[in-house]
């Protein structure tokens, strides 16, 4: 039962498994944390939307971020994301990424994944990215590099696992009905592919004790059941599909995010949304997931131009075309503005069909199924939703203010990121912080109690064709550009969804179906409501917050992050008879006293505040 008594509308679990850790997702975070669990004992379960290889990290083309190369160093790592970061970088979280993210790599070859090297000296080859001062970003397949983690993720964790289930859904054998042998002490980890997860179960205490899903078995609607664990990792990827426009999958719907609200956790800076620079634009109606074009291009030495051929970014920063991706973001958007266009150019053509061929093999097909030939002519680009720099507030450990939920990846707000990811630190961030989490789940065991049986939910779910207006409400009212006037109209909006579907359920009893797209919509829209009311509140223009009526960073005041909690049923003003909340839930919003995040989470602990906090509906 999640702490704040708020969950989807789901049937009750009609099958339970047990595991010593659940893993959701299986991105680059996920299956680390999973491989580093299982090597130290435990039983996991990897709990994946759809299949293995269909979360964000596939999708990485550009490469990870690492102190590699001769004459780089941790120090001048760290300083380039600082930088980027605009000022709300949790200094020791980044300090963490940038020592311990060397070796991290190097397991991460260990474990199997090829990086591009030099032919004549063996040498792991690396290029620049927006941002950083010396080429440190390792590629494989030149624009597959997540591709390529995958692959050598999946191939181990199914080498360390156990067959795919035939029972009802993909659920997986009871313990000794099937599996691989291992080693003493070795523990093993199970799949659980195209399972939607619902919401986290709680012991009496409030302490993580497994979670509910929904498997998609073929041809039915049915499949809840729960998975029970000591330990819950949320890797879920981003929340992309928040926006019209974006360069993640369909299933970056916001559910780790979501999830963690509904349970009690804290969320952090989710006004702070990336807007890829550099994203193929199809037409200003395109919708969903967009092909992206690398920033590696820009850092092979690819020029921005307007229609008339001019560089519009020169003289905008020292760094040009290879400022952090915010400030491209924003240069490309005020040129677009001031021409009246509707996208910019990226102009490789002097890289010749060779380079093309060879080092952007996946861009290069990209453009050519669209009708566009980067050898010839230049690329039409536009910013789009890219990565959340917020997310699930955690500590040095990846724990979150829930005792024994963690978050890790693009989920997980650690401090690193701060105002705007520095490229490339995404995939490093997920490596890092996945080994700490696993190293304390192994150092502090759990033993939660039973979980405790939840309650009917009281909330209604909204339909499934709410997902697309929630996307155009935020492209309109959140999107790179932001003022006062449209937030308040995008609240107001997502307010009026949530009240009509709860305005059906207490007059007519009538709430939409439960399925995946109902519950994808509902945690779309939670999601799009705290991220519309931290944009709201922090009045300035910071790193990828970009507010036009606040055009300048106000340090003195805003240098903290925004911290957001969900408040539980007895808050929000229940209906006579209880039935049905009169408001979708209300949100507490506090800011921190510094940049920093605090040492550590402390559940059920004080949290400071400022003055001004207050209770946004």
């Amino acid at each position: 039962m999640s702490t704040t008594g708020i969950r989807l509308l789901a049937p009750a679990p009609g099958w339970a498994h047990e595991a010593d850790v659940v893993v959701v997702g299986s991105g680059v975070a996920g299956l680390t944390v999973a491989l580093r669990c299982a090597a130290q004992g435990a039983k996991v379960t990897v709990v994946t939307k759809a299949h293995l290889d269909d979360g964000s990290t596939r999708w990485a083309q550009g490469g990870i971020a690492a102190a590699l190369g001769e004459g780089d160093t941790p120090a001048q790592h760290l300083d380039d994301t600082l930088v980027a970061g605009a000022g709300l970088c949790d200094e020791e979280a980044v300090r963490v990424l940038v020592t311990e993210g060397p070796d991290a790599v190097r397991r991460l070859m260990a474990t199997g994944a090829h990086f591009d090297t030099s032919e004549t000296t063996g040498e792991i080859l690396l290029t620049r990215e927006g941002g950083h001062h010396r080429r440190r970003i390792a590629h494989a397949g030149g624009d597959a590099t997540g591709a390529e983690i995958s692959r050598a993720l999946i191939e181990a964790v199914r080498e360390a696992g156990v067959p795919h289930a035939e029972g009802q859904g993909g659920v997986p054998h009871a313990e000794g009905q099937g599996g691989v042998p291992h080693a003493e002490g070795q523990g093993r980890i199970e799949l659980i592919e195209n399972a939607l997860v619902l919401d986290l179960l709680t012991d009496a205490a409030g302490n993580t004790a497994g979670v509910t899903l929904h498997v998609m078995g073929e041809g039915q609607r049915d499949g809840v059941g729960s998975v029970r664990a000591r330990a819950v990792v949320l890797a879920t990827g981003g929340m992309g599909q928040v926006f019209s426009a974006t360069t993640n999958p369909s299933v970056s719907t916001g559910d780790g995010v979501a999830l963690a609200l509904r349970a009690g956790a804290e969320v952090s800076d989710l006004e702070f949304v990336q807007f890829h620079p550099t994203v193929l634009f199809l037409g200003a109606d395109a919708e969903g997931q967009q092909p992206l074009v690398s920033e590696a291009v820009r850092g092979e030495g690819a020029h921005l131009v307007d229609a008339d051929g001019v560089r519009f970014m020169q003289g905008q920063h020292e760094l040009a075309e290879l400022a952090p991706r915010d400030i491209v973001a924003k240069g490309i958007t005020r040129r677009m503005q001031e021409t009246g266009a509707e996208h910019m150019y990226l102009d490789g053509r002097h890289f010749g069909a060779e380079m093309w061929s060879k080092r952007f093999p996946t861009i290069l097909a990209a453009c050519r199924a669209h009708g566009i030939d980067p050898v010839t002519e230049p690329i039409p680009v536009a910013p789009a939703a890219h990565y959340a720099s917020g997310g699930v507030r955690t500590d040095l450990r990846g724990r979150t203010t829930v005792p024994g939920l963690y978050a890790c990846g693009e989920v997980a707000c650690t401090g690193v990121h701060g105002a705007n990811r520095l490229a490339s630190n995404s995939l490093l961030e997920g490596l890092v912080f996945a080994e700490r989490i696993a190293a304390d789940i192994a150092a502090h065991p759990a033993a939660p109690g039973a979980p405790v049986i939840p309650a009917p939910s009281r909330f209604p779910l909204l339909p499934s064709e709410a997902r697309y207006g929630i996307q155009r409400i935020m492209t309109r009212g959140a999107g790179v550009l932001r003022s006062a006037a449209s937030l308040e109209e995008a609240a107001e909006a997502l307010h009026r969804m949530y009240a009509d579907a709860a305005e059906l359920l207490e007059r007519d009893g009538k709430t939409a179906e439960p399925c995946v797209e109902t519950w994808e919509a509902s945690n779309l829209c939670l999601v799009a409501r705290v991220l519309v009311e931290a944009a709201r509140r922090r009045e300035e223009t910071r790193g990828c917050h970009w507010r036009e009526d606040r055009p300048e960073r106000d340090d003195a005041t805003w240098r903290r992050h925004i911290v957001a909690t969900l408040d539980p049923p007895a808050s929000h003003g229940l209906r006579p008879g209880g039935a049905v909340p009169a408001a979708p839930a209300t949100l507490t919003i506090r800011t921190t006293d510094t940049a920093d995040f605090a040492p550590g989470p402390l559940p059920g602990g004080p949290h400071p505040t400022r003055p001004g906090t207050e209770q946004q509906r």
